[in-house]
């Protein structure tokens, strides 16, 4: 493990949270609508990470306001369209994992504020959300990434996807507990998709082990702890991490990007390796637009900023690295795991 290339400062440059989150802001609908970029198309999950940006640079309102546009906005089967552009459908398949993503965003936004009021008022949204979700699992338990239009199942399953509702029905039972809800279809459901997450990588029949998400998600989620955690990070470091840059998106190209990097971050900081965490995040500091927004990404070793497209998502990537790595508001332990482990 080739850690003695980590550059390790002893200080951050100081990041400029609220500017960047105005730059998001700049970008947000009046309806609440937080789109990929200006004029660009919107997805539930990058839509909700967007929010969760907003919630930790204290602009409540114009998050709360993007929750809303999703409880507006919900089918009546609990899931979302996958993209839309200017209030147009351009992509009507309806995936699990955008569904359920919901939960972690409302909770974050408990974290942050304590407004159990909001909460409830999100409710519905979430638990019609991760019911969505669950409704998709397979008998092994993993869960299927979508449905199309007509209703149709599509039994593919993603590692990462599968991750990413691991962590969204962590989050959905801690609401249902702070609401006295009681939903243990959903306990199970989560032991069962942890189980496979950690043991039954055959089970993930769409193969994305090109890509970075697959290799830190299972560790950023939970479902992989301890020393397992440890291990699976350290065993493909040099696969994807390229010291001063960054992480790639996938392991055969020279690209890395800002928010594969941040959530690398936020796994680090997920299983208090603070160091390598921070020495990561200094990284990103050279890697980003006059505005507050953080390239998507850029090739290396010729540093060509691909694509130039500013995407609010990345943004808010970064401010969330940032809380994790500062502890800057209550919801930086939203990934940790002895946070979860102490529940």
């Amino acid at each position: 493990m080739d850690y003695l290339n980590l550059s390790l400062s002893e200080e951050i440059k100081p990041v400029d949270v609220e500017k960047i989150a105005e730059f998001i802001v700049a970008m947000q609908k009046e309806s609440g609508e937080i789109p990929w970029s200006v004029g660009g198309k919107t997805d539930p999950w990058d839509h909700i990470e967007s929010a969760m940006g907003l919630s930790i640079a204290g602009f409540y309102r114009e998050a709360e306001r993007a929750y809303q546009w999703l409880a507006l906005n919900q089918l009546a089967d609990g899931s979302w369209w996958s993209e839309t552009k200017d209030g147009k459908i351009i992509n009507s398949t309806k995936e699990t994992n955008f569904a359920a993503y919901i939960a972690v965003g409302v909770f974050h936004h408990y974290l942050v504020t304590g407004n159990v009021e909001f909460m409830k008022y999100m409710w519905s949204s979430v638990s019609r959300g991760i019911q969505y979700a669950i409704n998709l699992q397979a008998p092994e338990g993993e869960i299927y990434w979508a449905r199309n239009s007509a209703g149709v199942i599509d039994k593919m399953s993603l590692l990462t996807g599968c991750s990413s509702i691991y962590m969204s029905v962590k989050c959905a039972l801690e609401i249902a507990k702070i609401l006295g809800k009681k939903r243990p279809s959903w306990l199970n459901a989560k032991d069962a998709l942890g189980e496979v997450i950690r043991n039954r990588p055959d089970l993930f029949n769409m193969i994305k082990s090109r890509y970075s998400m697959d290799w830190y998600y299972p560790v950023l989620c939970g479902a992989v702890s301890g020393e397992d955690a440890k291990k699976r990070i350290d065993h493909l470091w040099d696969k994807f991490v390229v010291p001063d840059w960054g992480v790639r998106c996938v392991s055969d190209r020279p690209w890395v990007t800002m928010a594969e990097t941040s959530e690398l971050i936020l796994t680090l900081a997920a299983i208090e390796d603070y160091s390598r965490a921070k020495a990561v995040f200094s990284w990103l500091s050279d890697k980003r637009f006059p505005d507050g927004s953080y390239w998507m990404g850029v090739t290396f070793p010729d540093g060509i900023i691909w694509p130039e497209e500013k995407t609010s998502w990345t943004a808010a990537a970064v401010i969330m690295a940032w809380d994790a790595i500062n502890r800057i508001t209550p919801a930086a332990k939203l990934f940790n795991h002895q946070y979860w482990q102490e529940r």
